[in-house]
């Protein structure tokens, strides 16, 4: 596992290697659920099996409150779950960031344990960590997605997540009628995800920001 240095501004773990916040320093929950979640049309769109697939696993944020959506709408079945992370966090730090959203400490709680894992299995969750450059991990995966968390670093300051190859690997890795969403409207993330074959679609931004993306694959 490589080691990602981090500092801390408050609760809010920053990057050193990306000089960036793992989450909004305004709200991470409330922006994870306007920009990944409602992104995506969730949880309306929720069924059994339904996938959601992730550039970018960080603190855990989005995948605990994805379940904890699941979950609130008592939807039955398995919530599949695949993230691609070159540099997991170490599960102390990963606590310690979950620790400023009392409102997920169940969630929170449950999976503690699991972390630092490759793979979490419980009886509505089926969770899968890819450890790796997504450019190479990617392409390997034999799966594709219902939904996708695009969520890694500024495209100013991690290039590679928003690399166009990359996006149509997404693209290639969605189900018919998938979705994607991501916090960033920079101008060349969204060509990209247009030419990979998504339809795309610029929709109000969380906090400061004025603009998101969303993505839907006719």
């Amino acid at each position: 596992m490589q080691q990602q240095p981090l500092s801390w501004r408050g609760d809010v773990p920053v990057s050193d290697r990306f000089d960036d916040p793992y989450f909004s320093l305004e709200n991470g929950l409330a922006e994870t659920r306007h920009v990944f979640l409602a992104g995506n049309g969730l949880p309306d769109r929720f069924h059994d099996g339904f996938h959601i697939a992730e550039l970018g696993f960080g603190t855990g944020l989005n995948l605990l409150a994805a379940l904890a959506l699941w979950r609130a709408a008592g939807q039955s079945g398995t919530l599949h779950f695949t993230s691609f992370e070159a540099y997991p966090l170490p599960p102390a730090d990963m606590v310690r960031a979950q620790a400023a959203f009392p409102e997920l400490a169940g969630v929170a709680a449950a999976l503690a344990p699991y972390w630092g894992k490759p793979s979490i299995v419980l009886p509505d969750l089926a969770f899968t960590l890819v450890e790796g450059d997504a450019r190479e991990t990617l392409p390997l995966w034999e799966r594709r997605a219902d939904a996708w968390f695009l969520d890694g670093f500024s495209p100013a300051k991690n290039p590679e997540l928003w690399d166009p190859a990359l996006l149509t690997q997404v693209a290639r890795h969605t189900a018919p009628g998938g979705t994607a969403s991501t916090y960033s409207a920079a101008g060349h993330v969204r060509r990209a995800l247009q030419n990979a074959g998504f339809k795309v679609e610029r929709r109000p931004g969380y906090g400061r920001k004025r603009h998101m993306t969303a993505a839907r694959m006719p």
